[in-house]
C-alpha cells in the first residue's frame, strides 16, 4: 500500500523505566518516516502531551512509548478523547495486555497455553516460597523483563527470600509467581492479521531480561528459530489469535517459553507485547527485514493499519 504524505507525530520517552528504549524506537521511526518524505513532529511525552498534540495537529500519532503510561491505555484513551488516529493498540485492549494476570484471564478460557502461577504479596515472600523452586516472579504491569527474578533452591536470594536480597520484590507490592519454564525463549510477531516468523534468543549469560534485550552482543537472535516446523507453526498460530482475542491493532509481539523435552505441549505463551520495541536490535523489524520488508516499510505498514482501522484509507 503506498501512503499518502503525511504529518506525523511520533510520541516517544515517557517516564517509564523504558525511556530510553522508547527514545531509541522513536528516533528511528521519525528517521524512517522523514527518509520517505513525511513531515514529522517529535514529541517526548512530558505532563502537557495534550497541548503538545494538539499544537501539532498531526495527520496520525505513532505511538513509540514503552512501559506506563504510554502502553496501559492512559496514552490510547487522551488520543480517543481528542480524536486522534494512532498507531497500536487501543485503550482496553492496553488496559489488559500490560497486566499478566489479566491477559490470562483472557486468554486461556479460549485455549491458549499459559504457565499457571498466582499473584503474590511481597511480605508473603519473606514467610515462605509461593511456590516449588525453581519459580519465576514477575511485575504485573512492565514489560522488557523489567524486575524479573529466577528462584531457584540454589540461588541467592536466601530461602525464605530476604528481604536484603536484590529483587523486584524491593520495588513493588505485588509480584506474579509462575513455575520455570525450562527450555527456550522463542517469539513471533504479528503485523495486521499476519504472524511474521519465530525468532529464538539465546542470551550468553543469564536469561533474557532488560539488558539481555537492548545490550548489543549480549544476545543472539536466530531468525527464523531453527525448531520443528509444528513448534514454527503453532507459535504463529497462537501469537495471531492472541493478536485477534485481545483486539490488538497494528503490531504486537508474543513471547514464549518452549520446553524442547515436551514437544508441543510444552510451549507456552508468556505475554503479548502491544507496543514492541522499534530499536536496531528489536524483534519486530528483525522479522519483517528477514520476510524482505524494510525498516521504513515496516513503519509504514504500522501507520497503513491505523489508518485502515481509522477508515482513512
Amino acid at each position: 500500500m503506498t501512503l499518502p504524505k503525511l504529518h506525523v507525530a511520533v510520541l516517544m520517552g515517557g517516564w517509564s523505566s523504558e525511556r530510553p528504549v522508547s527514545l531509541m524506537s522513536g528516533e528511528g521511526v521519525a528517521k524512517a518516516l522523514e527518509s520517505k518524505g513525511h513531515k514529522v513532529t517529535r514529541i517526548d511525552m512530558d505532563r502537557e502531551v495534550a497541548l503538545r498534540l494538539a499544537e501539532a495537529k498531526p495527520d496520525v500519532v505513532f505511538n513509540a512509548l514503552h512501559g506506563t503510561p504510554g502502553e496501559d491505555g492512559s496514552i490510547q484513551g487522551l488520543m480517543d478523547i481528542m480524536g486522534l488516529t494512532y498507531t497500536h493498540s487501543g485503550l482496553a485492549t492496553s488496559v489488559i495486555a500490560i497486566d499478566k494476570e489479566l491477559t490470562k484471564q483472557a486468554l486461556v478460557p479460549h485455549g491458549i497455553p499459559m504457565p499457571g502461577g498466582r499473584i503474590v504479596r511481597t511480605e508473603e515472600l519473606y514467610k515462605a516460597d509461593p511456590l516449588p523452586r525453581p519459580y519465576v516472579l514477575k511485575p504485573v504491569n512492565e514489560g522488557s523483563s523489567v524486575g524479573v527474578a529466577i528462584v531457584t533452591s540454589d540461588g541467592n536470594y536466601g530461602n525464605p527470600i530476604s528481604a536484603d536480597a536484590r529483587g523486584p520484590w524491593q520495588e513493588f507490592d505485588e509480584l506474579l509467581a509462575e513455575p520455570f519454564i525450562r527450555g527456550r525463549e522463542l517469539t513471533t510477531a504479528v503485523i495486521g492479521d499476519r504472524a511474521l516468523l519465530v525468532t529464538e534468543l539465546r542470551p550468553k549469560s543469564g536469561f533474557y531480561d532488560f539488558d539481555a534485550k537492548y545490550t548489543d552482543g549480549m544476545t543472539d537472535h536466530i531468525c527464523p528459530a531453527e525448531i520443528p516446523d509444528e513448534i514454527t507453526e503453532a507459535c504463529k498460530q497462537i501469537a495471531l489469535r492472541s493478536h485477534q482475542l485481545l483486539g490488538c491493532k497494528g503490531t504486537s509481539r508474543s513471547d514464549f517459553r518452549w520446553d524442547d523435552e515436551q514437544g508441543v505441549e510444552g510451549l507456552f505463551l508468556l505475554e503479548v507485547n502491544t507496543q514492541p520495541g522499534m530499536t536496531p536490535l528489536s524483534l519486530v523489524p528483525e522479522q519483517a527485514k528477514a520476510l524482505g520488508m524494510d525498516y521504513p516499510d515496516l513503519v509504514e505498514a504500522i501507520i497503513a493499519e491505523a489508518l485502515k482501522d481509522a477508515g482513512k484509507v
